[in-house]
Parts: structure tokens; sequence; C-alpha cells
């Protein structure tokens, strides 16, 4: 992986951008639109996935930036969480349901991708261990 210099190149960064857009998108059309509490409930969670990213990216520490993705793919659970409480509810069909839960699962791929890398690579000729 070549050195990045900002967070806008990383691809988890993107994908997660990509969700959120998704999310806004059911949130602002449908049932979904009058349920205020899920509604606001998965945009938050939504906004939170590329913003800890982010957030890890810029503190320049290993450590930091793993922690920092793993509350980023807590709150993509709770995302997934919620989609499935709004297709319980009857909020959106499969069809709206599946869309937004295969980016969900690009973007679980592509933190967890980003974990094992940052685990796997060396600071100073010593590899990382976490805490």
């Amino acid at each position: 992986m070549a050195t990045l210099k900002r967070f806008e190149e990383l691809e988890a960064w993107k994908a997660a951008r990509e969700l959120v857009k998704a999310i806004y998108d059911l949130a602002g059309s449908g049932a979904l639109r009058r349920d205020r509490v899920l509604r606001d409930q998965i945009c938050r969670a939504a906004i939170s996935i590329p913003s800890n990213i982010a957030e890890g990216f810029g503190r320049e520490s290993r450590a930091e930036f793993l922690q920092f993705l793993a509350i980023a793919k807590g709150s993509l659970a709770e995302v997934q969480a919620q989609l499935y409480l709004a297709l319980d509810q009857q909020y959106l069909g499969a069809e709206r349901f599946q869309v937004p839960q295969e980016q969900a699962g690009t973007t679980q791929r592509l933190i967890a991708g980003l974990m094992r890398y940052l685990k796997g690579s060396t600071i100073r000729g010593q590899r990382y261990k976490a805490p």
C-alpha cells in the first residue's frame, strides 16, 4: 500500500461516504422519513463511519487509527441492524434494503482489510502489537 497523504484517498472512507449517501436517500423518502427516531439514529450511525475513519487517520498513530477503525466498524454494524429494523417495520422492501446492506458489507470488508494491513505492517522494523 502506497503512503497516503489524505484520508480521502482511503477506499474504506470512499465506500463509507457512498453508504452515507444511500442511507440519506432512504431516510429522506418513504415511510422511514416519518419515523424520526429511527431515521435520525440510522443517519447518525452512518455519519459516524467515515467520520471515525477520517479522525483515526488524522491522529497519526497506528494504534489510535486502529481504535477509530474499530469504532467505525461498530457504527457500521449499528447501521446494518437499523436497516433490519426498518425492514421489519416495513418502511422499505427487500429491494430497497439490499442495496445499502450490500454497500455496508463492502465497507465492512474494506475497513477490516485496512485494519489487517495496519496490524501486519511494521514501524521502525517492529511488527505492530495490539495493546
